[in-house]
């Protein structure tokens, strides 16, 4: 029977319900402070209702007629109502300070929580992902939630102590008066029940919307150039106007219908306050049991508007809600994202790395059904260079994706020194090779922290000599502040050569026995390049090296070529091997020199 009625309930309720669950968790982290900012609420809101009573026995005073008024005690009770009321704002400000208190803690809390899953999510998270969206996340979506804690969970807070403290007053004033809010109250229920259904939605949906329009943004920005060359600027202003009216029309669609629900409350309480009224001034001209004093109605009619208040206050607020359910929603879906699978439980470090890698009948596909890999077999012995050449999209990369663990194969095994480096610590898989890619990554950081990064402890002779190495120091030397001079984010303020040469550096001072270098020169010249190759041939002996180059002129000293072509390794062998023969390497070797 309970099993009937929990599958009765709507799965987007369910999801409303953990979401706010989820939030309710953050904030028991700081259930002291949470205590405390109750405890000041009760005590502001108490303070606040006192003063409604005070008024009618005031009004209850005055109305005795000329002659019979005592001013001393109305004025006493006048005096009474300002203290209370100063107190009490008094204490509605501390709440608001230990909100935003809290509130900030808890956004600490939530954004470090999303930043860590990010780190810890596999690759292919972000090959699907666009980094706009996920900004959006970290930033507008988090930001929506922080408002809503520190001020709207203020609002409700109090709110719920003067809805049920108005409540019991009014009852001790005219329970008959009372039963006006048995008619206003549903309707104020159903109105808001139906506006919660239509509201959540539009706001999910306008979430959804500005990560796309962020997107769209942070990738044109970053290709600008390109958009330039080819004079592209007015089709991707066209396209960022059409996704940014479907940004603006689904604001539109939330905010109309969050406008809609203040209004809509606001109608009925001011409704039912006129009925409160009405009813009144009857129950004082009757008079007799059921009968009020001209004080009491005046106090009563005070109460219904601070039990009226919070409910049309939430009313106001219910978009806000929304917005920020809709965006805890988003955050927690990267939360609850599984992170890379733990490593298996007999798996072990590996140590003491020779650098002998054997692959055997290795399929892959990132897609399935759409295989990109194909009984890829190869031996890569210790200290030796292998290369991996073919036509693009032929499944070089992914290649190295497998060997550092960026992903399994599907089927096949790849062995470091005999381990299968599915049974190893996938962080020691990946601290075994040292990496230089085509898209470099540099940080907002000083010359030398960029180059230092790829070891943990490491001196400045080490760092200068890695930096000659891979010929930049005459570069670094000639900056204002050489090795400790700053890097802007990514590395803007230096040429695409210059940020590949400081990669290389960092490559070369990593401890790792294997390297990887995916197209590591593609950005520098012809005589730079032979210098560095020559750098690397000195600096690389005894380590086991992959190398992916579309420049045949780069791998020609190679002791292994892989020839990869539709995912399967078509030719092996040195260049002078597959040179002598009717190949392929031949075939595209020749293309490169014709």
């Amino acid at each position: 029977m309970r099993s009937t009625s929990i599958a009765a309930i709507p799965k987007t309720r369910l999801k409303n319900v953990r979401v706010l669950m989820r939030l309710w968790r953050y904030l028991y982290r700081f259930k002291w402070r949470l205590l405390l900012a109750v405890f000041i609420s009760f005590a502001s809101n108490a303070l606040a209702l006192l003063g409604p009573m005070i008024s009618g026995l005031a009004i209850d005073a005055v109305a005795r007629g000329a002659g019979n008024v005592d001013m001393t005690l109305v004025l006493a009770y006048c005096a009474l109502m300002i203290v209370f009321y100063v107190v009490s704002s008094a204490l509605s400000y501390l709440l608001s300070i230990f909100m935003v208190g809290i509130t900030q803690k808890v956004v600490v809390a939530l954004r470090r929580d999303l930043f860590n899953r990010l780190i810890r999510l596999p690759v292919s998270y972000f090959d699907n992902a666009q980094t706009g969206d996920i900004l959006s996340r970290i930033s507008y979506d988090i930001d929506t939630i922080a408002n809503t804690l520190s001020s709207d969970a203020v609002q409700i807070f109090t709110g719920v102590f003067t809805v049920i403290g108005s409540f019991v007053l009014m009852l001790t004033i005219s329970p008959a008066l009372v039963l006006i809010f048995a008619v206003t109250i549903p309707v104020s229920v159903f109105a808001t029940r139906y506006l919660v259904k239509k509201v959540k939605p539009l706001f999910r949906a306008r979430s959804g919307k500005l990560g796309t329009l962020n997107g769209y943004a942070e990738e044109k920005i970053s290709g600008h150039k390109t958009i330039k060359a080819y004079n592209a600027e007015s089709s991707i202003i066209g396209g960022f106007d059409a996704l940014n009216s479907d940004a603006a029309d689904a604001y539109c669609k939330a905010d109309y219908y969050g406008t809609v629900t203040g209004p809509t409350m606001n109608l009925v309480n001011n409704i039912s306050i006129a009925l409160v009224s009405m009813f009144g001034v009857l129950l004082y001209l009757i008079g007799g049991p059921i009968g009020i004093t001209l004080g009491n109605l005046s106090s009563f009619t005070l109460y219904s508007r601070k039990f009226a208040g919070p409910i049309n206050e939430f009313g106001n607020i219910l978009s806000e809600l929304q917005s920020a359910a809709a965006a805890a929603e988003r955050v927690m879906r990267i939360i609850d994202e599984a992170p890379e699978p733990p490593d298996a439980e007999e798996a072990a470090a590996l140590s003491g790395v020779q650098g002998f890698v054997t692959a055997r009948d290795v399929n892959f596909s990132y897609v399935e059904g759409r295989p990109i890999l194909r009984n890829v077999e190869f031996d890569a012995p210790p200290g030796k260079t292998v290369a991996i050449v073919g036509p693009t999209g032929g499944g070089k990369t992914t290649v190295i994706n497998l060997l550092m663990r960026f992903y399994d194969p599907d089927s096949g095994e790849i062995r470091i020194d005999g381990t299968e480096i599915r049974e190893a610590a996938r962080a020691s898989v990946r601290a075994a090779y040292s990496m230089v890619l085509q898209d470099t990554w540099l940080f907002c950081g000083t010359v030398y922290e960029n180059i230092a990064y790829s070891r943990d402890t490491v001196t400045r002779g080490e760092v200068e000599e890695a930096a000659r190495a891979a010929r930049i120091d005459g570069y670094v030397e000639s900056l204002p502040d050489g090795y400790d001079s700053v890097l802007d984010e990514g590395g803007m303020n230096i040429s695409k050569g210059q940020k590949q040469l400081i990669s290389i550096a960092r490559a070369m001072l990593s401890d790792a026995g294997m390297l990887i270098l995916d197209e590591a020169t593609s950005n520098v010249d012809t005589r730079t390049e032979m210098e560095i190759q020559r750098a690397m041939l000195r600096l690389m002996r005894g380590k086991t090296c992959f190398v992916i180059a579309h420049r045949l002129s780069t791998i020609v000293n190679a002791d292994i070529i892989l020839v990869i072509k539709d995912g399967e390794i078509i030719e092996r062998g040195n260049h002078a091997e597959l040179i002598s023969r009717d190949s392929y390497y031949k075939q595209m070797y020749s293309s490169q020199f014709e």
